[in-house]
């Protein structure tokens, strides 16, 4: 091939698909055909003369350069892949077959775009990751993380912000966002919100501008925003928020690409939101929200646990409401568990971080209390809480006050397993109850 003024066969090269590139040994474009424009964005007249590894992404210049110089050493590269920066900003996957023409002191390349493959890759990547993301996520923070590191691959972004919309409680919240605590200022907060609103709202798409970056810094570039609504079988739970790392405007593939992610996320947070109600619901009782009984077993099994490694000590207080069944009878099942609810609030306030207080069953509860070194906190505790339930409670418009019995017992005092301890609180209890109740009993020492 005849390469003197680097126009060989002009009229059939131009015909090709892929691109064909010559490069001077100090790395300058010397030819390109036509196929260049549609692949790099460039008219060829525009890539003369211009050096080669500048169009490269700087990622990947240092692989590149090291493989022209095997090239111009006599190697013979067939299957090279890089990324090239297009005219208008977007990146561009090349594979490139090139030799070294030692008479002509120049290298002859072929690009073939290989884009859309390298799309179609990351979206399976993708699906595979969010997919294994939504299955082996702990909790939702985890699931975002991951998707997150998924979708930066397929689609740069300064910013990445999930919305969640709460229909029950009218609430926008943002459960993840890749900008840190101080770097979410009122203005980044209320462009967010309202992006995010608007998608909720119309349940479409929307593509935005944001001013930000130039009232930081009035000669910054100005960025897009796309917003994705995550639609779930309920309906619209919320938004994807992305913000491009440049100023070229997101195009109907990017969009096409993040309404993929966006329904990937929004099925996996509906399974965890589903599978976190269903462990609360094992976990938890309904009526009050307190731990149940299950949970309240295994929180005593590790604090025991723990005080045999320790050699401390932990302390379980058995509650039972005075006549509770006379506030049924009198004012209703209704009022009786507006009343459950308000001793639960109550004790809650009497504890501390640590400790723990379960429904037990009916109008039986629980306290947990461990990491203490008073020999009287127990007692302490009973008290504060006998004193606190003492007051009055507002059941119909009526005043109504709950008089509780409390049994005390203390490991390793009154007993050396969990079973042993809340049998020991319990007859405590009962003795408080014997003892006319509204007053606590500590469990007596096995003989």
């Amino acid at each position: 091939m005849k390469i003197n003024n680097y126009a060989p066969s002009e009229n059939l090269v131009d015909l090709l698909l892929d691109a064909i590139c010559v490069v001077d040994k100090q790395g300058h474009f010397v030819f390109v055909s036509a196929a260049c424009q549609r692949i790099f964005g460039y008219r060829a007249d525009e890539m003369v003369g211009q050096v080669m590894i500048d169009l490269v992404h700087p990622e990947d210049r240092a692989k590149t350069l090291q493989a022209a110089n095997e090239i111009m050493a006599g190697a013979q590269q067939t299957h090279f892949e890089n990324r090239y920066l297009r005219k208008d900003g977007k990146i561009v996957h090349i594979l490139w077959s090139a030799r070294w023409s030692e008479n002509d002191q120049v290298r002859v390349a072929v690009a073939h775009d290989i884009s859309e493959r390298k799309r179609s890759e990351a979206l399976q990547a993708a699906l595979y990751g969010i997919s294994e993301a939504a299955h082996s996520s702990k909790d939702l923070l985890g699931l975002f993380q991951q998707v997150h590191l998924f979708a930066g691959e397929l689609l740069p972004s300064i910013d990445f912000s999930v919305a969640l919309y709460d229909e029950q409680n009218d609430q926008l919240s943002f459960p993840y966002s890749n900008r840190t605590p101080a770097e979410q200022d009122e203005g980044w907060q209320a462009h967010v919100s309202s992006l995010s609103q608007e998608v909720i709202r119309n349940g479409k798409t929307q593509l935005t501008t944001s001013a930000l970056s130039q009232q930081l810094a009035p000669d910054s570039t100005e960025h897009y925003w796309l917003g994705i609504p995550l639609q779930s079988h309920k309906g619209i739970i919320g938004a994807l928020l992305v913000q491009n790392s440049s100023a070229t405007r997101y195009d109907e593939h990017d969009q096409e690409l993040l309404h993929f992610v966006s329904t990937q996320v929004a099925t996996a947070i509906e399974r965890q939101q589903m599978l976190s109600r269903l462990q609360f619901m094992a976990q938890y009782d309904q009526l009050t929200q307190l731990p149940n009984r299950e949970l309240l077993n295994d929180r005593l099994q590790t604090a025991l646990a723990r005080a045999r490694r320790e050699q401390s000590q932990v302390a379980l207080l058995f509650l039972d409401l005075d006549k509770f069944k006379q506030v049924n009878d009198t004012f209703g099942h209704a009022a009786g568990d507006q009343l459950l609810q308000g001793v639960a609030q109550r004790i809650r306030q009497c504890l501390r971080e640590v400790d723990t207080v379960a429904r037990f069953a009916g109008d039986e509860f629980v306290i947990l209390l461990e990491d203490f070194h008073a020999p009287d906190h127990a007692n302490g505790v009973a008290e504060k809480i006998r004193l606190t339930l003492n007051q009055p409670f507002e059941l119909l418009g009526q005043s109504q006050t709950v008089l509780p019995s409390i049994g005390v017992a203390l490991y390793p005092q009154h007993a050396q397993d969990e079973q042993q301890l809340l049998q020991q609180a319990d007859n405590a209890m009962y003795r408080a109850k014997q003892n006319g109740g509204n007053c606590f009993k500590s469990a007596m020492n096995p003989e």
